[in-house]
């Protein structure tokens, strides 16, 4: 089985798809304020017509370029490409103004790759104990687990618990469009046939993420990439940045950890990262102004979360981020139902996809090694040349799902949308995620009733169930809770006062 797996790994086209999600990611992830979730959901629309593997490698391809992408401009022009590299602008650029951009840029590959293979090891190792375990979720567990991922996403995804929770809340009940998932009744379709098969996931995440940042680009006026730091080439070598192996062994760690936990990401981990390597570090008033060590953490962290977003998506069925839920809905239009039960009636596609992240960040290494000069041109690419051509991509990619001109509309509906949501500061991942898990909470949450005949007490009687439930109230009620302590020592110190 291995030699077939092998072989299934290295066939030309399905190599040809990494290395073209490779660049793609890379080119997309180092353009100023374009994101990771971007990257792959402007590919989403490509995979049509394809078969399940060659879609997923050339989507993992992106997600993990993009991810490194970011590192490019974050050191070149003080402006990091994704959210995942802000922490490498602390360093990364005062190297480049010393004309150590090559050792900065070679330190952010070399570390992203090392960040890579260690979180495909994790899911390699982890994912097939969890989805054992995974496998004794009744309904009622499953329901408590989708209530604990909206709640990790709801308290990290803004400053405000209300505007998460009514972000959840919508996309929740954007799920419920088209047709009963138990009794097969039309609901909420409004005389509209084409809602029969409800809002495609690949025209909301195409309107409120793509299309929305378009728009926001556009009314900042944004006119060019500005003037960049020349590439200058490395002199730094390999052995020198492995010097801090024990920074990349942690920061590796951390990333997987996070990336496992559903509803976290990148950004989380770089800083963790930096700021648990400065304070750890004998000489921490280099950081800040120019440390090699202070780009290896960072990055390294970020690139470890890639592989470990994907044990909670492939587990449990539950997408960790909004970039899991991209894949999320790639994977239900092939016909594949990521959970537990993948790894047992489709194990040589989990196979396949595991020994294929290794080979995509290996390609990462090669690409960044060989064309990173090339890669660094994208920073000149006018807004208003990029703006219009993303926008071709948005609209064909949303008519290509289903071959329909409404979800054009379902597109740009959902583009003014995500605009107006992010100027008025409501986070767009609890919608897309609360969207992607609706179908799977109704289901859980109707099943547990039907066994409970009416009662809420099956949920409270499972202890694992109850777990989640609790562990989800004290998410939500930590700001609370936090605000509550502040106060009360506030009122100690003014009565000692």
């Amino acid at each position: 089985m291995m030699l077939e797996i092998l072989l299934e790994i290295i066939a030309p086209g399905n190599l040809l798809m990494m290395n073209l999600g490779m660049a793609a990611g890379i080119i997309i992830g180092a353009l100023p304020g374009l994101s990771v979730i971007l990257a792959i959901t402007v590919l989403l629309p490509f995979t049509f017509g394809m078969s399940s593997l060659p879609g997923m490698f050339l989507l993992l391809g992106a997600y993990c370029g993009a991810t490194y992408g970011g590192s490019i401009t974050a050191i070149l022009i003080n402006t990091p490409g994704t959210p995942n590299a802000a922490a490498t602008v602390l360093d990364g650029y005062p190297m480049a103004q010393q004309g150590r951009a090559g050792d900065a840029l070679k330190a952010a590959l070399v570390g992203s790759t090392f960040g890579g293979m260690v979180s495909c090891l994790a899911l390699i190792f982890l994912a097939p104990l969890l989805a054992q375990f995974a496998l004794k979720f009744g309904p009622a567990e499953y329901f408590s687990l989708c209530i604990f991922g909206l709640s990790v996403v709801i308290s990290i995804s803004g400053g405000s618990i209300a505007k998460g929770v009514v972000m959840a809340g919508l996309g929740l009940l954007l799920s419920t469009v088209g047709i009963d998932p138990l009794e097969g009744i039309s609901r909420f379709r409004f005389g509209r046939s084409e809602l029969l098969g409800g809002i495609t996931t690949a025209a909301l995440l195409l309107g409120v993420f793509a299309v929305g940042e378009i728009l926001m680009k556009s009314y900042a006026g944004e006119k060019g990439s500005g003037k960049i730091l020349e590439y200058q080439k490395a002199t730094v070598k390999i052995r020198d940045i492995f010097r801090y192996w024990k920074t990349m062994l942690h920061s590796s760690f951390l990333g997987v950890f996070i990336g496992a936990v559903p509803g976290t990401g990148g950004a989380i981990a770089a800083f963790l990262s930096y700021n648990i390597t400065r304070s750890r570090s004998k000489r921490p008033e280099e950081f800040g102004n120019g440390c090699l060590e202070g780009v290896v953490a960072p990055e390294t962290a970020n690139n470890a979360v890639t592989g470990a977003t994907l044990i909670p998506l492939l587990t449990l069925g539950v997408p960790g981020d909004a970039g899991m839920a991209v894949m999320f809905g790639a994977l239900t239009m092939q016909g594949i139902t990521p959970g537990p039960a993948l790894f047992t009636d489709d194990k040589f596609w989990v196979c396949c996809i595991m020994g294929g992240l290794i080979l995509i960040n290996l390609f990462m290494l090669l690409q960044g090694s060989f064309f990173l000069r090339l890669f660094t041109n994208v920073t000149r690419v006018p807004v208003e040349v990029l703006i219009p051509c993303i926008m071709i991509f948005c609209t064909l990619g949303g008519f290509s799902v289903r071959n329909m001109v409404f979800d054009i509309a379902v597109v740009l509906i959902c583009g003014f949308f995500g605009y107006w949501m992010k100027r008025f500061g409501y986070p767009l991942s609890p919608l897309v995620i609360s969207l992607v898990l609706g179908s799977l909470t109704e289901t859980n949450l109707r099943r547990a009733m039907v066994l409970s005949k009416g009662s809420i007490s099956i949920f409270f009687a499972k202890p694992l169930s109850l777990t989640f439930l609790i562990i989800a109230v004290l998410i939500l009620c930590m700001p609370l809770i936090k605000r509550a302590l502040s106060a009360g020592k506030s009122s100690n110190r003014r009565g000692v006062i």
